[in-house]
């Protein structure tokens, strides 16, 4: 069973963050390595992060010329890893303690992540190691469902996981975070490696705790992000798949491809008129419905009720009591 874990931290100006981070994860005594990336961060995040060293040497920092992204950052922490697992933790969010101690004894997997809860800024409350500790297998087909929105509920979320990553694994199949992504590049890494035949087990004990932001680089992301999401969707489809793999993967990118068509000509109206983006749609039918779908949507969709500031909410139901 391995049994060390290197934490990547990949940060972007986050030095008024950082310090619970860091310090949630030194104190989980599987942790031999912390490697903080400072993504080209224009405040003192790399600074911050040094200072932030209990002392046993185990915090690591890498300053990055300018911003390369989320993927390039995690790839140069994945370089220099010592550990026999990596386990990939955002800036703002946290460790539980004795998270690795409750997960690492799970038999057969090559990835294996807990619960998250999505707490606001600011938040003070207490969270426990609630849930219960039933590791079950996900498949690539249900992985990449549970990305999906549906008309019936919210987007699909399971490609917030933070799994702890074997890295005998990506050694043994040569993979990687795709640096062409900033957005969904861990959801287009797990699903490469759920094809490649990595075993991926959750569990809905409590172990991550991830900070809800307004103004989080996670919940920011360009038009042509989206376009280059669905294009890995479309290499992915190059991959020996199952018939059920290949139509969940298919689904995602038609419903990412859609989402970029839209944003495309709200675009292209912006910065050209509506006259120069009617013509233009007139000349692409494939975009038709997708774009008048999303318009309608914008317009007739009520806004989400605010949340009152305390509430928690979970990526797994918890158990009733």
């Amino acid at each position: 069973m391995p049994t060390t874990v290197s934490v990547i931290i990949a940060a972007k100006d986050s030095a008024d963050t950082i310090v619970k981070a860091i310090q949630s994860a030194l104190v989980q005594p599987e942790v031999i390595q912390l490697i903080v990336v400072d993504d080209g961060s224009r405040d003192a995040t790399a600074e911050v992060a040094r200072a932030a060293c209990d002392g046993s040497g185990r915090v690591e920092v890498i300053s990055l010329d300018r911003n390369y992204g989320p993927a390039h950052a995690r790839n140069r922490a994945l370089e220099v890893c010592r550990g026999q697992l990596a386990a990939i933790l955002d800036a703002d969010d946290f460790l539980l303690p004795g998270r690795f101690t409750r997960l690492l004894p799970h038999n057969d997997w090559d990835m294996i992540a807990d619960n998250i809860a999505f707490v606001p800024t600011g938040y003070e409350g207490a969270l426990n190691a609630v849930g219960v500790d039933d590791a079950r297998p996900l498949s690539l087909e249900a992985f990449v469902l549970g990305n999906l929105t549906r008309d019936d509920r919210h987007r699909g979320e399971l490609g917030f996981l933070k799994p702890v990553i074997r890295l005998a694994f990506l050694k043994a199949h040569n993979l990687s975070y795709n640096e062409g992504l900033r957005l969904g590049e861990d959801y287009d890494l797990y699903a490469r490696m759920l094809a490649a035949g990595a075993r991926f087990k959750t569990t809905r004990t409590l172990g991550y705790g991830a900070v809800v932001r307004p103004n989080s680089l996670s919940g920011q992301h360009r038009t042509e992000d989206l376009r280059r999401l669905a294009d890995a969707d479309h290499d992915l489809l190059a991959l020996p798949l199952s018939a059920p793999e290949r139509h969940a993967i298919h689904q995602h990118e038609i419903q990412t491809r859609n989402r970029y068509r839209h944003r495309h000509y709200l675009d292209l109206k912006r910065d050209k008129g509506a006259a120069a983006t009617l013509k233009a749609l007139l000349a692409d039918p494939a975009s038709w419905a997708p774009v008048v779908k999303g318009v309608l949507r914008d317009k007739l969709s009520p806004p989400p009720a605010p949340s009152a500031s305390g509430d928690v909410r979970y990526l797994f139901p918890l158990p009733e009591a």
